[in-house]
């Protein structure tokens, strides 16, 4: 994996213990070894004070064998996309 210094790396960055990887406006996140995976993406942003920042993200639970889509729900925030993801994988992945 590259950082964002296009140095290659053998980490990726973690969240609650599970691998995370963007490209632009799209997410994995979860381990590919296990039964399912997450796959968000960024649909739309929204202005602050501070920048931009996602706002609507579409969340999908996918097998990993077939990587077809189990389950699709669009959250507004990334905060309650990856709650909703880790409850998913926290569900399905048992």
């Amino acid at each position: 994996m590259l950082n964002a210094n296009g140095v290659d790396t053998n980490e990726f960055l973690e969240y609650k213990g599970r691998p995370l990887v963007r490209q632009g406006d799209d997410i994995f996140y979860g381990d590919m070894s296990e039964t399912y995976y997450i796959y968000m993406m960024i649909m739309t942003e929204r202005d602050t004070d501070n920048g931009t920042i996602p706002d609507k993200i579409m969340v999908q639970l996918c097998e990993s064998s077939t990587k077809i889509p189990k389950n699709q729900k669009i959250v507004v925030g990334f905060k309650e996309a990856f709650e909703f993801a880790d409850a998913w994988l926290e569900r399905f992945n048992k």
